[in-house]
């Protein structure tokens, strides 16, 4: 067909398993690293945030209970099915970044390898933060991790599907549940994202996604008194005080990490809990 317009794409937010409008009606730009339009992406509210915490919130003691198997398993799915999608990926994040095709494919190769990986820790957690802990007394004392809550992560501008896969899986491959802000300049990566969610095995409201403005929506992240734990390694280094300052009213615990495969990034979000019981004649 002659002269057809191309029909130009509205990216949505990703809440409780639906693709909603952001409740504000904004929305911003997304153009390529040569500056040309490619989308429109929903600038979302406060209010979004606060839906998103809801969702998150009532998702998390389901998603706390399953398996530790359960939970491996639809990650590892959700690494297939991204795999699986791999030209799409590569091409949005040429498009926004200008990276090579092959830099592009690349990543997104490191993205589902990063994804196995932290859906492989899943059944070791208890080896890796737990314990049996020598007492003086007829007892048993073990010590045994157990997920945060709610837990809020601001992805990397940078590289935007590798960082927001290094923000979210650490997160929910111990049983937390996530409110994610996308990278605010090269959303695309994750908000396709959320279409390999919405179509995998993970529980409506365990991931939660967001697009905006890291500047508007980071100080409310760290006031919200319902999120337990944030990831703020995608924000500027001159604005972490700020953020820890606005979390310290709940106690958020607050954390940033400069790599994107490790243990740590996983035990910053578990709790420890500690049993003893008598031992029996």
């Amino acid at each position: 067909m002659s002269g057809r317009l191309e029909v130009m794409k509205t990216y949505k937010l990703y809440i409780n398993g639906a693709f909603p409008r952001t409740e504000s009606g904004r929305s911003y730009e997304i153009t390529s690293n040569k500056s040309e339009l490619l989308a429109n992406a929903c600038l979302a509210s406060r209010k979004d945030l606060r839906d998103a915490v809801v969702a998150a919130r009532a998702a998390q003691p389901g998603w706390a209970k399953a398996t530790a198997f359960n939970r491996g398993q639809i990650m590892y799915r959700i690494a297939e099915m991204l795999e699986g999608r791999s030209d799409q990926f590569a091409q949005e994040i040429s498009l926004q970044t200008g990276a090579s095709a092959k830099d592009s494919l690349q990543e997104v190769s490191d993205s589902v390898d990063l994804l196995v990986w932290y859906a492989g820790w899943s059944d070791k957690l208890p080896s890796l933060a737990g314990s049996t802990n020598p007492v003086s007394g007829p007892y048993y004392n073990f010590t045994i991790p157990e997920p945060l809550g709610v837990v809020g992560a601001i992805a990397t501008i940078d590289k935007p599907l590798l960082g927001f896969i290094a923000a979210i899986a650490p997160i929910l491959v111990s049983g937390n549940t996530a409110v994610a802000l996308a990278s605010s300049s090269a959303p695309l990566s994750a908000i396709s994202f959320a279409e390999v969610v919405a179509t995998s095995d993970l529980p409506n409201g365990v991931l939660n996604i967001l697009s905006g403005q890291q500047s508007e929506l980071a100080p409310w992240f760290a006031s919200h008194m319902d999120i337990d734990g944030l990831d703020i390694s995608g924000l500027p280094i001159d604005q972490h005080g700020a953020v820890k300052e606005a979390g310290v009213e709940n106690l958020k615990r607050i954390s940033s990490f400069t790599k994107i495969s490790e243990p740590g990034r996983i035990l910053a979000f578990l709790e420890a809990k500690t049993i003893w019981h008598p031992i029996g004649n």
